[in-house]
């Protein structure tokens, strides 16, 4: 390894766009944040190192024994998340990224891309909820609040039109056509921020603007180490090792990476990652992540330790996991697909580890098809349902869930040929911090349940167990809210001194019912009931 020449960022983003540069297929995904990406471009203003990268070097006739990937460039939170797969044939030698991934991406999206993630205040399946926003530098004041002394955001193009007295908004972008000083001035003169505003405005953008010209253009930043050897677990170990900083690379990364360099007959990203879109998918729609999948093939596949620790990413176990690939999969998409049914989804689920002992359970039972309307699996699914519902509601997988993981796997693989193991698992934990008991306290509590909590569901799920989830319905108000009004409850005879306590109390559970139109139509067109009962 030997430290070389730096280079502009100019250089690096002109190579990366004609795709010199890429990705190795260890690699993580793109993680940073707008914010991140922000805080990055001041740093390179305010002449602040971002250490240095690490670049492997493979000689064309080595290049097709890995699997590369092109720098992800207009990044969609919901929509394109993974980077695209390169095609190396015909290329000379490649220049993959070992470490400085996350702050190239970073720089590319900025200079070439877009970035689009979800506003808080949309649902996620909503298409509006993720505007397409570019990165602008502010070339006439520095930001209102925080540390930084340059005002960078992501903005859509509408929003950088919004121009005023402390406000000019430049395409960071735009800076890669400017390669020299006199086009600066040039543009300086041509958009009339100098002849159009104060005097000291005027020298804060001249300053701005040709300081990122420099940074851009002229400054060698990137400086970085060279790698060039072709032995896989060196580059392996050096990646893990330099790896450890920065947005800190996890162990599910760490898993995914050893997987597609071990797996022999399939794309371990590849695959992951079109699961992980596809349950995501289900029903309502899941948050399901290639964490949870990879800690379920753990747990699926039998492996002794589930924990998160890089000795348990040997070869065995991956290629036992290839191998069990397909019956993981099928497992994982069912029991989604049945707590789907249940009317649970990502907006209502505080845990995703409460997918992995059903998709163990039904992986145990022989993956039996249709296991979710089987007229067959009601008892089944009724004590499946009533462990979700209390496991969720008590918190079980709240801290340490390997603690309640490898419990109710011993649990099921023993008991499994008679049917969900309900009442030894609820044995198992009683008297624990786990238990699945509820107090007259833990009832109480519940009923201060709100309108707009995940819990809300779960709950009215209990009180009206004979609804299929699977169709449309709502939560509502009984007494509907505009009715909570001082002048609307005196007028209907409620006491003075408990008109306030009326309005406190009109959001919670027993003012609360699910859709009645819903309930009306389900009993015309089904007409069958499942019973639930908490435990």
């Amino acid at each position: 390894m030997s430290f070389q020449t730096p280079l502009t960022i100019n250089e690096v983003i002109t190579d990366i766009h004609a795709k010199k540069y890429l990705l190795p297929s260890i690699q993580r995904e793109f993680v940073w944040s707008q914010e991140q990406i922000k805080t990055l471009f001041d740093s390179l203003m305010r002449d602040y190192p971002i250490n240095a990268f690490l670049f492997w070097k493979i000689p064309k006739h080595k290049a097709s024994e890995f699997k590369f990937y092109e720098f992800l460039r207009d990044y969609h939170q919901k929509d394109n998340t993974h980077n695209p797969k390169a095609n190396i044939s015909g290329t000379d030698d490649v220049m993959a990224v070992l470490d400085g991934q996350q702050r190239l991406t970073s720089l590319y999206i900025a200079l070439k891309g877009t970035y689009a993630s979800k506003l808080s205040y949309k649902r996620w399946d909503n298409p509006q909820a993720y505007p397409k926003k570019r990165l602008y530098l502010n070339l006439l004041s520095k930001p209102e609040s925080g540390d930084c002394e340059f005002d960078f955001d992501f903005l859509t193009d509408t929003e950088s039109n919004e121009k005023d007295d402390t406000h000019h908004w430049f395409p960071v972008g735009n800076i890669l056509d400017l390669k020299e000083q006199d086009e600066v001035n040039d543009y300086l003169l041509e958009s009339g921020i100098l002849l159009n505003t104060d005097k000291e405005k005027g020298k804060f953008a001249n300053r701005a603007l040709f300081k990122l010209h420099k940074v851009i253009h002229v400054n060698p930043i990137i400086s970085y180490y060279l790698e060039q050897s072709t032995e896989l677990d060196k580059v392996l170990n050096i990646f893990i090792r330099v790896n450890s900083g920065g947005t800190t690379l996890s162990y599910s990364d760490l898993l995914l990476s050893f997987a597609t360099a071990q797996w022999e007959n399939r794309d371990a990203r590849e695959e992951i990652n079109d699961f992980v879109d596809e349950i995501n998918e289900i029903g309502h729609g899941f948050n399901i992540n290639k964490d949870i999948v990879l800690k379920a093939c753990l747990v699926l596949c039998d492996i002794e330790d589930i924990s998160f620790k890089v000795d348990n990413f040997n070869r065995t176990n991956m290629l036992k996991i290839e191998s069990q690939w397909d019956n993981i999969t099928k497992a994982i998409r069912d029991a989604l697909t049945l707590i789907s049914s249940f009317g649970f989804s990502r907006e209502n689920i505080t845990s995703n580890n409460l997918v992995i002992p059903i998709a163990y359970y039904l992986k145990t039972i022989g993956l039996p098809n249709n296991f979710d309307v089987s007229t067959s699996k009601i008892e089944d699914r009724q004590k499946i349902k009533r462990w979700f519902v209390s496991s969720l509601l008590k918190r079980v997988f709240s801290f340490a869930p390997d603690g309640v993981l490898k419990p109710v796997r011993d649990i099921i693989k023993q008991y499994s040929s008679s049917g969900f193991p309900l009442d030894k698992i609820v044995e198992r934990f009683k008297g624990t911090n786990r238990a699945l008991q509820f107090s007259e306290d833990d009832i109480n509590n519940l009923l201060y349940s709100k309108y707009g909590q995940g819990d809300t569901l779960v709950i009215l799920s209990i009180l009206y167990p004979w609804a299929d989830f699977r169709h449309n319905f709502h939560i509502d108000h009984m007494f509907p809210k505009s009715e909570f009004a001082p002048k609307k409850l005196a007028a209907t005879g409620v006491p003075e001194d408990k008109i306030t306590e009326f309005i406190e109390n009109c959001n919670y559970i027993g003012n609360l019912q699910l859709s009645k139109t819903f309930f009306y139509h389900y009993r015309l067109t089904f007409g069958y009931i499942e019973n639930t009962n908490v435990i």
